[in-house]
């Protein structure tokens, strides 16, 4: 996984752990700690139905600035 997806990654799962941690006080519980990891999971999971629907085009047939 490059870079750039893990931070798209780490936004969405931020967004999504941040709905359900609204309440939080602040100290680490198993429960906050499960609220994260299910985020992660979840923006996981968005990531893999975005990539099967938009698949990554193959960059090495069209370089750019590549003229023959």
């Amino acid at each position: 996984m490059n870079e750039g997806r893990k931070r798209v990654l780490l936004i969405a799962a931020s967004i999504l752990a941040a709905r359900k941690l609204s309440g939080w006080s602040g100290g680490w519980t198993p429960a906050a700690e499960a609220s994260v990891s299910d985020a992660i999971t979840l923006a996981e999971k968005i990531m893999s139905r975005i990539d099967g629907k938009w698949p990554e085009p193959n960059h090495r047939e069209h370089p750019v600035g590549n003229k023959r």
